[in-house]
């Protein structure tokens, strides 16, 4: 029997809602993007996206139920991101979902927005199931996960202190290019150097998987202010790859590693930064070195979406794991 999931996201910068059945096909998928309002500010600013949130909200809905050519009679449940993300935008979306659940007697499913990114390649990759080990890399998040079931994960690292994605925005800021940095960065970079200067690459002395990128990205900012203070010119497209290139490396070592110790035969790639084409590049290479399968999401799933969120909410009502009306927003919400 049909199984109808309406997705609602609102954790950052973009409002969206999507409809999904069964859990891998996507009937509608709305994203309202803020980037435009945001890019004068150099980043997101909580306050604006939460106030773009309210504005957009109903009418992202409305258009995805619209598109996908159902009503909310037709809804089996509501699935909602309810953190981590912005405490103020995970709001907008929590209470829309509420509201929408007690008014319409629909249940309601609470979904961790990193769950979400690692299901976008279920709808990517209908053939796609579990066990395998997921990168998760975006602007706040940068995760490898054992996910040995639907909803049963393990962390085998994570970043101790920036995301990369967030990374990427801080350089591409320093280097003048606006934001948001990761395409920015890559565009760039395509037309330098990746070894033209060495920045390094975090590795922990107790042999975790662990990452470290406020190292590099201090590096990067104290290579380009000696060459200012001794006027010195300086190629930005050499230094956008070559400080691309030791993220990207890390990156694939690190979840590379994680999946032979886990003896994985899958490896996935997940969230904004997943859509760059030299980590996708470098975890092919690895990819096919190691007699690994590589799967990730199309672009439009790698960014924040809702229907990842449906897709993920899919597979926690199958469980029976439903929310009620105490649900609230979790800004530091865990894996």
């Amino acid at each position: 029997m049909s199984k109808l999931i309406l997705g609602i996201e609102s954790s950052c910068d973009e409002t969206a809602a999507a409809v999904i059945e069964n859990g891998r096909t996507v009937l509608s998928n709305v994203i309202s993007s803020q980037i435009d309002i945001h890019k004068k500010y150099g980043g997101v600013v909580p306050e604006i996206a939460s106030r773009n949130h309210i504005l957009n909200i109903s009418q992202v809905i409305d258009g995805a139920l619209k598109e996908s050519g159902k009503t909310f009679d037709d809804l089996d449940a509501i699935a909602v991101t309810y953190g981590p993300g912005l405490i103020g935008a995970l709001l907008v979306g929590v209470s829309a979902a509420k509201a929408i659940s007690a008014a319409r007697n629909i249940p309601l499913v609470a979904v961790n927005h990193i769950h979400g990114h690692i299901a976008a390649n279920y709808i990517a990759h209908p053939d796609l199931e579990p066990p395998f080990v997921c990168l998760v890399a975006s602007g706040g998040h940068s995760h490898i996960v054992y996910v040995k079931d639907y909803m049963d994960f393990e962390i085998l690292g994570r970043t101790r202190d920036d995301a990369a994605g967030e990374a990427f925005d801080k350089i591409a800021r320093v280097l003048g290019l606006g934001y948001p940095g990761g395409p920015k960065i890559e565009k760039l970079a395509k037309e330098g150097k990746s070894g033209a200067v060495k920045f390094p690459q975090v590795e922990f002395d107790d042999n975790c998987f662990d990452f470290s990128f406020s190292g590099v990205k201090t590096a990067v900012i104290n290579h380009l202010h000696k060459l200012e203070q001794r006027g010195e010119s300086y190629n930005a497209a050499d230094i956008a790859a070559s400080f691309q290139y030791a993220v990207v490396n890390v990156l694939t070592e690190h979840t590379i590693c994680a999946a032979k110790a886990k003896g994985a035969d899958k490896v996935v790639l997940a969230g904004g930064v997943s859509a760059n084409g030299a980590l996708r590049q470098s975890f092919e290479q690895a990819a096919e070195k190691n007699a690994l399968k590589l799967y990730y999401p199309t672009p439009i799933l790698c960014t924040d979406n809702a229907a990842m969120i449906a897709c993920a909410g899919y597979y926690k009502a199958q469980k029976g794991e439903f929310a009620d009306s105490t649900l609230n927003a979790a800004a530091n919400l865990k894996l």
